[in-house]
């Protein structure tokens, strides 16, 4: 099986996902994984998608032809990487809104050794305080030796720093 990571962007309009899909299931191909959002009149999107290696050259085609209708997509062929044992964590931040708040946090886990496995962030106007407030949530990927509770007094450190609001829990 060949597998690809797909990214895609393109004026949004209705159709664009069927657009998308439409080649990946006519090759056999099987859309595992994605995130796609509609972002100041774009359409963007990441996915994971796997086919039969015999057809793989004729998906790269047909998913690179959707240029033509207005839908870049670019592909890498990647392959799965073997799972190795990882402490899986839940971050959520929120405060007021300015810029450096995703370059500092996510610097001080690398720091740490800690990946972002997935990240969704929002900025939306402060109920009844004025201004706008900046939220993320974030599934952290640790190595297993990790310890939650010195990562946590870290993350609230530079959360005041920030002047945000971290919360650092498990997740399943």
């Amino acid at each position: 099986m060949a597998t690809f990571t797909l990214t895609c962007i393109g004026d949004d309009r209705p159709g664009l996902v069927s657009a998308l899909s439409a080649p990946i299931s006519a090759h056999g191909g099987s859309w595992e994984r994605s995130q796609m959002a509609r972002l100041a009149g774009k359409f963007a999107g990441v996915l994971l998608v796997e086919v039969a290696d015999e057809r793989a050259e004729a998906l790269v085609a047909d998913l690179t032809a959707l240029k033509d209708v207005g839908l870049e997509v670019l592909l890498e062929r990647t392959d799965m990487p073997a799972e190795h044992p990882s402490l899986r964590l839940s971050l959520e931040l929120l405060g007021a809104d300015h810029p450096g708040i995703v370059a500092e946090i996510s610097a001080a886990l690398a720091a740490q050794r800690i990946g972002i496995e997935e990240l969704s962030t929002d900025v939306r106007e402060a109920p009844m305080a004025g201004g706008m407030l900046f939220e993320a949530r974030a599934v952290l990927e640790a190595p297993p030796a990790t310890s939650t509770e010195q990562l946590r007094t870290m993350l609230e450190a530079l959360a005041d720093e920030l002047m945000v609001e971290i919360r650092l829990s498990d997740t399943p």
